[in-house]
């Protein structure tokens, strides 16, 4: 694709342009210097459309379970409500649907696909489409250990007709613990409808194995165990597909030692699909890198729980002090033995949930145990070596050729592009538009039991459960793509292509470009998303505008396409409703990772965050500015580099999730979770919405001023 910017720079020169502001002062002046530019943002640009590619109906059994009456639901959302809130509530571009492939039946298949295609036939002419709708299912594996754990993934296809599409969806398990736990639980809440569900379900046959995909009966559940599983049946059916990792750090369902390293490994990790991972949904940011550990390891196998410090408080380590409360007398030895009893019981337990374990302390006690304290909207129970900087930050040894390696004899490393989307379980994408209606819309927030039935009917189902979990269910994030036009394939191709971003709701316009190689020059920018090997010192320039107010209600074109009824009972009478109004962007963030350059190398300081911090105006034009890393050629080591274009702090639906207050001395005493019922209903709190670009990988070549590698978007 050709990006049309004119380069209008000093060579070697790191300029920053904020409609007159400067930049902060940097710990490295040697790095970055400042000096004033005009530039408006370029009219030419390709245009940015914004979408979720991570949609889920009550074909879902997650989905159908929260829809029931038990759950607080409000009853089935189908697949064609997904197409109708993504174009007259949300006002999206394009939207996926990715249901479990673990409770998708043929039926279900069936109506999605033609759901899907119903929705971009009312979309107009091919290539100047209101709405672009994609089919998928989601992959939802979850291991009891951190050597099974694999996590979840979207498997996206650019078509929509039979032959474009795998006669059935791929699941990562067949019949087993999962389903037949929530039947016999909803049984014995009477549920007999969900029952039922998972009864039909148990019905159909598991396809045979080791059987190619294309030979399998129609009806058969096909299963895929592992992310290698997965990618053969796909090659099998020799169809395009984006196969997305999502909610990695999400530690509801992910072992507390789980490391994304093992995906690394040349069996699991297949380049040609996997190009990009989802950093923010509705469950959470699983971006950013932390050294903390719930416990540490001893070389004789043992573990040691880790002491509460200001950053964290593991669980292991509050459940000793629940336990000490309890005590009659604190300070006893049978005391003692009790407390370091509880912390071994979450160590060795942790793949259980704290809920189970301990089913008499309510949740309020953990306090914000297990939670980042400075991340921005943090996955729940986060896990670090799960995050998407730890992913960047590993190469892989181990086979220099394969799939993936930047050319033979070099590392495998993950040079995955930064998306967002939803995860939401009403067929509701691109929620997260406006800060109202967390529990009836924007978030999958479910009202806590107000009945003594009600509560005995959920304990019945799902167990004890960590309310806290509520409190990181946020409005959904959006991935954005520079796309040549509205097309289906142009869309597509952007997102292999990786010239995409995310963002935590808001439509934040971003652009991130390699402008020129020092002195070498580059014969046009290289946009975010590219690979490129260089032996000089690298400068970029970023470029963003905050997103338009919001005004209440909804657009004219939105009561127009809905019936009354449907609009209230779909978009709640809240939908995507911009003024001409612009937020202001405060500061771009740099981020520079330098992957391992050898194996087991320490991954910490390699991941450097921020690396830079530039200031902006907050003039409504937006803000543009240019760096360059002048470590780069003398340190003679590879590195990426993305950035964050960070809004003005604003109230956002759980900006503050638990509300921890501290002590003087930075201990945790007391969570205010937020209520599922009353006027707080939305927990608004100050937070700091953002856009991450994807990032531009730069190799150091000696002697190479710009090459460009397969997979790179070339000038």
């Amino acid at each position: 694709m050709k990006r049309r910017w004119p380069l209008g720079f000093l060579a070697g020169v790191a300029l920053v342009l904020c409609a007159g502001c400067g930049s902060r002062p940097q710990a490295d002046e040697a790095a970055s210097a400042v000096v004033p530019t005009p530039g408006p943002a370029p009219a030419a640009a390709p245009e940015i459309l914004f979408g979720d590619l991570h949609v889920h109906t009550t074909y879902s059994w997650d989905s159908f379970l929260l829809s029931l009456p038990v759950s607080g639901g409000e009853g089935a959302h189908p697949p064609d409500d997904a197409c109708d809130f993504a174009r007259y509530c949300a006002d999206l571009d394009f939207y996926a649907l990715t249901d479990h492939a673990e409770s998708l039946s043929q039926d279900h298949w069936r109506a999605s696909k033609q759901s899907v295609r119903r929705c971009n036939a009312r979309s107009g002419e091919p290539g100047a489409s209101d709405l672009v709708a994609f089919m998928g299912f989601e992959w939802s594996q979850a291991g009891g250990t951190p050597e099974s754990h694999w996590g979840h993934r979207c498997v996206v296809f650019p078509g929509t007709d039979d032959a474009s599409l795998p006669a059935r969806p791929i699941g990562s398990v067949d019949r087993g613990p999962t389903f037949g736990g929530l039947e016999k639980g909803m049984r014995a809440a009477g549920e007999i409808a969900f029952a039922d569900y998972l009864a039909l379900r148990a019905a159909r046959d598991v396809c045979p194995p080791d059987v190619d995909t294309r030979s399998l009966p129609a009806d058969c559940d096909e299963i895929a165990p592992t992310p290698a599983e997965l990618a053969a049946k796909l090659d099998e059916w020799g169809l395009p597909a984006l196969v997305i990792p999502h909610g990695t750090a999400w530690g509801a369902y992910t072992p507390a030692t789980t490391s994304i390293e093992k995906h690394l490994r040349p069996a699991q990790f297949h380049a040609k699909r996997q190009k990009l991972i989802e950093v923010m949904s509705g469950h959470g940011n699983s971006e950013e890198y932390r050294a903390w550990r719930e416990w540490e390891t001893l070389y004789d196998g043992s573990r040691v729980c880790r002491p509460p410090a200001a950053d964290y408080l593991s669980c292991c380590w509050q459940a000793g002090e629940i336990t000490r409360g309890r005590c009659a007398n604190p300070d006893s030895a049978e005391c003692a033995d009790r407390v370091a009893s509880a912390r071994e019981r979450v160590m060795n337990g942790w793949d259980i949930g704290l809920s189970r374990l301990f089913p008499d302390v309510a949740s309020a006690e953990w306090l914000d145990c297990g939670q980042c304290r400075d991340c921005f909207k943090p996955s729940f129970s986060y896990r670090p070596l799960e995050s998407v900087q730890y992913a960047m930050a590993l190469s892989d040894f181990s086979d220099a050729d394969a799939e993936g390696a930047a050319s033979s004899g070099e590392p495998l490393r993950f040079r995955y592009g930064f998306i967002a989307s939803s995860d939401g379980h009403s067929a509701r994408p691109g929620t997260g538009y406006k800060q109202v209606e967390r529990m009836g819309m924007m978030t999958d927030g479910n009202p806590a039991p107000v009945t003594p039935e009600q509560a005995r009917l959920r304990e019945n189902s799902l167990g004890p459960i960590d309310q806290r979990v509520q409190s990181f269910l946020f409005p959904g994030g959006l991935v954005a793509v520079h796309s040549d036009s509205r097309s289906r394939d142009a869309i597509f191709d952007a997102l292999e292509r990786r010239e995409v971003y995310a963002t935590s709701g808001p439509r934040i316009r971003l652009w991130f470009d390699l402008v020129s190689a020092g002195a070498a020059g580059l014969a046009s920018p290289l946009p975010m998303g590219s690979e490129v090997a260089l032996a000089t010192n690298p400068v970029f320039e970023v470029r963003a505008q905050g997103s338009l107010e919001q005004l209440p209600g909804c657009p004219e074109r939105s009561m127009k396409g809905l019936a009354r009824d449907r609009l209230a009972r779909l978009c709640r009478d809240e939908c995507h409703h911009p003024s001409d109004v612009r937020r202001t962007i405060d500061r771009i963030e740099v981020v520079r990772i330098r992957p391992q350059q050898q194996a087991g190398e320490p991954v910490g300081a390699l991941i450097e965050d921020p690396w830079r911090v530039l200031d902006c105006s907050g003039a409504p034009a937006g803000c543009t500015v240019r760096f360059e890393d002048r470590q780069f050629a003398a340190g003679g080591r590879d590195a990426l580099y993305y950035v964050r274009a960070i809004e003005r702090a604003s109230p956002n639906i759980l900006g503050d999730p638990l509300r921890t207050v501290f002590d003087a001395d930075g201990n945790a005493v007391s969570i205010d979770p937020c209520d599922t019922v009353g006027s707080d209903t939305d927990c608004l709190a100050p937070s700091e919405e953002r856009a991450w670009s994807s990032p531009i990988f730069v190799d150091w070549r000696a002697g190479v001023s710009t090459a460009l590698r397969p997979g790179g978007a070339q000038g």
